[in-house]
């Protein structure tokens, strides 16, 4: 099941649409050259964006170290220590029960391990009340069991980037073909509508098969619920719709099985946790790792109680604990080794699990001609594309990761050599407690926030990261302009569509305001806009250009943001306006103290 319970739309800003046709068995497509990615490329009239083939890898090694030794500030990186355990007690954008028991975090960058932490308890509770109150029944104090730095977890549906990889295993070997029909590899799954649903499809989530059937409830044997899987009709056009499904991945875990004619914990053993040394990752853990293991939820319904050393999703369950969808237990250092892995392109410590071209593959959004009708469904192959809601300023159109049920969640930023892992028992002892999307969004806000934004000026302003607000930055200038000219330094990182910078003018003194187009330049590149940008803005500084229409006599810069999700923000710094007559702003000089900022602060990084 998703760990995302409810989200309004999301879209990207800036939309490259990547379209890859067939390919022959045992080939990746991959998408075209483009720029370093540093280059922030753009041509004119384009904002800037950034495809997989900008991705640089290389081949570092994790090992602890301080934040500043990869340039890093110190200060919100120690601020995620202090999140982690905020959300062990109710707080106020999570009020009514903690966020989780217990729960561990690992940031890292440029393979610099600058942040691992555990908090709270991995078993708390024995029970739960009855309805409506639902409250938890704590065991003894000392049957409680604390988190610790390696606690095992549930991942939930992060155990989907295991059998993808498993199945890009076997494309690169030329057993799969990404287009070919699922039915060529499992005959069976041709019913129900399914004759022309791809591999791909199956990994992008455009199947046109149902999101979930209680396979566990329904049918009395592991046998009989995969083959009910196997079985279950669409219920929408092949290829046309979008709808995030497990059944999707647990019959990706049968193709697998079928094609190579082994278990699909045993793939994921010998193609990618023991090569990269994942000692403590596998399926239906032995029984004497229990202590180590963060229990989940109260499940009477089940026939369960306190689910402690099982996994936690039930159809899992009920098909031996090893399925497409979920079922793998980790740790945060093992998961650590794995977005190391994926950042260096396929390989860490001298063993390789992918190939970087089909690292790069898996990085392309194929979802693109969707988003219009979908605007969730920004995927790769088997990766979440940058989803704001829980990668916050670590999101790019090529930050990728996925989130699991049971609180668990990666992102992994290729741009920033970048990683973060929470891991929590969020569903411990009740899912009705809720999301931990809140702490998601914390330790990425934290993460991204540690990387510094250097103005070109001693002081630039920044508008304040406050959810669901305008906030503003006026400048009024000496006298009304006569075919004046304004200049400035513009750093933008938003979530695309939802949260926009805004470049106004006014020539009322204030009471009407309108954008004004602008040309951006950042080195050779160069593009226009309408005085309005959202989105990826390359992480680079712009060096604004506007026209101003006569008589202005005020510049103001908004920033507008939705109820959750934000980039790394917007920056405005060396304001100067003049015409004919002169000087009419100087931001870095008599004016600088002119300034009117509601809700925007001075920032030096």
């Amino acid at each position: 099941m998703r760990a995302v319970l409810s989200r309004r739309p999301l879209l990207l800003g800036v939309v490259a649409t990547l379209l890859v046709g067939a390919a022959p068995a045992g080939a990746v497509t991959a998408p075209a050259a483009a720029a370093p990615a540093t280059a922030a490329p753009a041509t004119a009239g384009a904002p800037p964006t950034v495809t997989p083939d900008d991705i640089r890898f290389r081949h570092d090694r994790l090992r602890p170290g301080d934040p500043r030794s990869v340039g890093l500030l110190p200060g919100p990186v120690d601020r995620m220590r202090a999140d982690l355990a905020a959300y062990l007690e109710p707080t106020p954008d999570h009020p009514e029960h903690p966020t989780y028991a217990g729960a561990v975090l690992l940031a890292a960058k440029d393979g610099v391990v600058v942040q691992h932490a555990a908090a709270g308890m991995a078993v708390r509770y024995a029970a739960v009340g009855p309805a409506p109150d639902r409250v938890g029944v704590e065991l003894p104090a000392d049957q409680q069991i604390a988190t610790r730095p390696d606690t095992i977890f549930d991942l939930a549906s992060v155990s989907k980037l295991f059998t993808t990889i498993v199945a890009m295993q076997q494309v690169e070997r030329g057993r799969v073909d990404l287009d070919a029909p699922v039915a060529r590899y499992v005959p069976e799954f041709a019913a129900g509508g399914k004759s022309g649903v791809t591999v791909r499809m199956l990994l992008t989530h455009t199947s046109g098969l149902p999101a979930f059937t209680p396979l566990w409830s329904s049918y009395p044997t592991p046998a009989e619920r995969f083959a009910a899987a196997l079985s279950t009709p669409v219920t929408a056009e092949p290829g046309t719709r979008y709808v995030y499904s497990d059944l999707g991945l647990i019959s990706l875990g049968v193709l697998v099985e079928r094609v190579t004619g082994r278990p699909l914990a045993d793939l994921v053993r010998d193609g990618v946790t023991a090569p990269l040394g994942m000692v403590d990752t596998g399926y239906n853990p032995a029984p004497e790792l229990r202590s180590r293991i963060a229990a989940t939820e109260y499940q009477p319904y089940a026939g369960r109680g306190m689910v402690w050393g099982e996994v936690h999703d039930e159809n899992a369950w009920s098909l031996g604990g090893v399925a497409g969808h979920a079922g793998v237990f980790s740790t945060a250092p093992d998961l650590a080794r794995l977005c190391q892995a994926l950042l260096n392109g396929g390989a860490y410590g001298g063993r390789r699990i992918l190939r970087e071209s089909t690292v790069r593959a898996m990085l392309v959004n194929y979802n693109a001609p969707l988003e219009a009708a979908y605007p969730e469904s920004d995927r790769g192959l088997g990766f979440e594309l940058n989803k704001h809601w829980y990668m916050m300023g670590l999101s790019s159109p090529v930050t990728f990761g996925h989130t699991g049920f049971t609180g668990t969640s990666i992102v992994i930023d290729p741009l920033s050599r970048s990683f973060v892992i929470l891991l929590s028992n969020r569903v411990h002892p009740d899912r009705g407690w809720g999301s931990n999307n809140v702490a998601r969004r914390a330790v990425a806000r934290d993460l991204a926030e540690a990387m510094p934004v250097r103005p070109p000026s001693r002081q630039a302003w920044r508008a304040d990261p406050r959810d669901a607000a305008t906030v503003t930055l006026t400048a009024p200038l000496r006298r009304p302009a006569r075919a004046a000219t304004a200049t400035f330094d513009l750093w933008y990182d938003t979530e695309p569509r939802f949260d926009h910078a805004r470049f106004e003018v006014s020539t009322d003194g204030g009471q009407t305001w309108s954008t004004t187009p602008v040309v951006l330049r950042h080195g050779s590149r160069t593009w226009r806009g309408d005085g309005t940008v959202t989105g990826y803005g390359g992480r680079v500084w712009w060096r604004v250009t506007a026209a101003l229409p006569d008589g202005a006599t005020q510049l103001r810069w908004s920033s507008s943001t939705d109820g959750s999700g934000q980039g790394r923000g917007v920056y405005v710094d060396r304001v100067v306006v003049a015409d004919r007559g002169g000087l009419l702003w100087h931001g870095e000089g008599a004016d600088a103290a002119r300034f009117v900022a509601d809700g925007w602060s001075p920032a030096r990084t």
